[in-house]
């Protein structure tokens, strides 16, 4: 039953970064440029998580979720800062300035990041292999999405430095919403992070509301950010890190950078060649051997009894 489970994580992981994915070219309709600005960073931050929020409290009353307890509101908070908040208010404004595959570049150390969170946060160990792994498969996307920039000139500008703090706030969210899921439930941890936001979210977005005209796609890519980015995404992602483990499903991350790249050609006319298949390819390569190579060393006996069950995957 537990490879079972951690089987159907992983699934649940990539179908969550499969909505995630969407994400950038979607943030891009909906932020337009600097030369062609559409909806404001902040209107769409806070619009998003609005939006989700309401749809979160429909679900929480319609289910009768119970209050969290008083430990779990921690986690959530710091969930609600780098997932609603942090995240999608430092992509927005990164996106004004850079364009999709560039910030495929840096988003790309998601999984690294990640794993290294849930290695901290949650006391998950793993093999040397599985770091080497998950290190090649980043090296091979931060390749890839040089290479996929073409000319653009690459070097941590602002726009760069935006996307760092975008991944930092991102994983921490991702981590500490892993942490009360086995508690909440997937579905209840995003809601909850959400529904905390409100107050802050909605007043947020009434007033900053745009009042010049905005074009129809950039309204679907905020209608998209706002239900799926935000909400339905999570209910997939947090159950998977919580059945498959965070530093195991976390790895899942590594395709996203193609599955954006995929998503932009209808999106945003982006071409597909060749290059993208093989290196998507082997990115898969790497996902899978770190699978199979995340499993830690069985304990002996003497360190079983010094584990806290908290520390247990």
């Amino acid at each position: 039953m537990k490879v079972k489970d951690e089987t159907l994580g992983m699934w649940l992981g990539v179908l969550g970064v499969a909505f995630f994915a969407v994400t950038l070219p979607m943030t891009r309709l909906a932020t337009g440029t600097q030369e062609a600005p559409q909806l404001s960073p902040w209107f769409l931050t806070l619009g998003r998580a609005a939006l989700a929020g309401l749809l979160s409290v429909l679900f929480l009353l319609a289910t009768r979720s119970p209050l969290p307890r008083r430990h779990e509101w921690k986690p959530l908070g710091i969930a609600m800062l780098g997932n609603a908040i942090g995240f999608p208010l430092l992509l927005a404004y990164a996106l004004r300035t850079v364009s999709a595959s560039h910030a495929a570049v840096v988003t790309a150390l998601l999984p690294l990041v990640t794993a290294a969170c849930a290695a901290w946060v949650l006391h998950q160990r793993a093999r040397l292999g599985f770091w080497l792994c998950a290190m090649a498969g980043s090296a091979l996307v931060v390749v890839f999405s040089v290479l996929r920039a073409g000319e653009q000139q690459f070097g941590f500008a602002w726009g760069d430095l935006l996307l760092v703090g975008a991944v930092f706030a991102a994983s921490l969210g991702y981590i500490y919403g892993a942490q009360v899921t086995p508690a909440l439930g997937a579905e209840r941890v995003i809601c909850w992070v959400c529904a905390m936001a409100l107050p802050v979210t909605l007043p947020g977005a009434l007033w900053l509301w745009p009042q010049q005209p905005i074009a129809t796609s950039s309204w679907l890519g905020f209608v998209y950010v706002g239900i799926f980015s935000m909400w339905v995404g999570f209910f997939a992602w947090y159950r998977g890190l919580a059945m498959g483990g965070a530093l195991r499903v976390s790895q899942a991350q590594l395709l996203q950078p193609f599955l954006s790249i995929l998503a932009a050609v209808p999106l945003l006319g982006e071409p597909l060649d060749l290059v993208t298949l093989g290196f998507a390819a082997a990115v898969v390569a790497t996902v899978v051997a770190g699978k199979k190579l995340s499993q830690a060393r069985p304990a002996t006996l003497s360190t079983q009894r010094n584990v806290h069950p908290k520390e247990s995957t």
